[in-house]
């Protein structure tokens, strides 16, 4: 099995896990009745054709180069759906030893499911990200096939940014934005041309995330995912070490913004651009429960409720990272509360 380590983790201390999980109406408990394919799987996000549920992730943890993909329909059991494709030649030829195809984003755009996906290698600056249009998710039905549209963004080494973990949002008026990025200078957003699906001619970086860190430190942030909502944009990061097995510390903070370029502020009004959030996905206390590290999340809005997919480390399984979902309910102030 091709197991590829994401990141380069640069240092080995562990930063306390955040906040408990408080709020209003509890959410609903979906973790407790997940069975059937859950392993193996990194960096989760969910869509639904008719009365399918797809979940996609990264590619290797599974064995599979091209991205993971489970199906449920009733969210509950997941079922192994192979890869849609795999790395892509062009991203081959861009990164050649990369072995896996990372942290996919699927939405439904224009009549069409778009997956944007990342290709890199432990630890580089180098990265690229494209993204693949399918008329249908469902394997049976003649429109489906992937047609790949090639490089969206990249980064280099030396330079200031990584461009993993993309993830495409919509905002209020119908613009199409990436956000994207990890570590070094943090979380960037850009503006899409709706046509392409590529990045308008000229168009800016936003900086929308980071984690100041002491000279020669590490600065852990990634998975961004935005989720407008009530004339809010909310960004979601992943905070801390992931792929450490029991020893993941990873957890998801969150802010929100007026603008969907920010600035992204916690519950107590400090910037996510300065490192700050509020704890939404924690394991605590850290290394408590069987649950290590849970991170990466994707947001879903389904039939008038939030779902949010996420990995965590199984701890009585190998410690291996493992499909998790959560609905999330809202606090009489707007804020977002999940049961993990």
């Amino acid at each position: 099995m091709t197991v590829i380590d994401r990141r380069r983790l640069l240092t080995a201390g562990l930063i306390g896990g955040g906040a408990a999980l408080v709020g209003a109406a509890p959410p609903a408990v979906l973790n407790d009745g997940l069975s059937g394919y859950l392993h193996g799987l990194h960096d989760p996000v969910l869509i639904r054709e008719g009365e399918a549920y797809h979940v996609f992730g990264s590619g290797g943890w599974s064995g599979k180069p091209g991205p993971s993909w489970r199906t449920s329909t009733d969210l509950r059991v997941w079922r192994d759906n192979g890869s849609p494709f795999d790395v892509p030649a062009w991203a081959k030829a861009a990164i050649p030893r990369a072995e896996a195809v990372w942290a996919p984003d699927i939405a439904f755009v224009d009549g069409l499911f778009r997956l944007y996906y990342s290709v890199s290698t432990g630890g580089a600056m180098r990265s690229v990200t494209g993204f693949a249009t399918s008329p249908t998710l469902d394997r049976a039905d003649p429109r489906y096939g992937w047609t790949d549209h090639g490089l969206v963004v990249e980064s280099f080494a030396g330079g200031t940014y990584n461009v993993i973990d993309a993830n495409f949002v919509m905002d209020s008026e119908g613009g199409h934005w990436l956000a994207f990025g990890s570590y070094w200078s943090g979380l960037k957003l850009v503006e899409l041309d709706r046509w392409t699906g590529k990045p308008k001619p000229g168009a800016k970086l936003h900086p929308i995330a980071y984690r100041p860190a002491p000279t020669g430190g590490d600065n852990p942030v990634e998975g961004a995912f935005i989720l407008p909502r009530d004339g809010w944009y909310y960004l979601f990061a992943s905070y801390d070490y992931c792929c450490k097995k029991e020893q993941s510390n990873y957890y998801v903070a969150v802010g929100r913004s007026r603008a969907i370029t920010g600035p992204y502020l916690g519950k107590d009004g400090r910037s996510m651009m300065d490192g700050y959030g509020s704890g939404v996905i924690v394991e605590r206390p850290w290394a408590s429960t069987n649950w290590r590290g849970p991170g990466h999340c994707g947001l879903y809005r389904d039939r008038g409720r939030d779902l949010c997919v996420y990995h965590a480390y199984d701890v009585a399984n190998g410690a291996r990272p493992t499909l998790r979902l959560a609905e999330l309910s809202w606090d009489a102030q707007g804020w977002p509360v999940a049961l993990i």
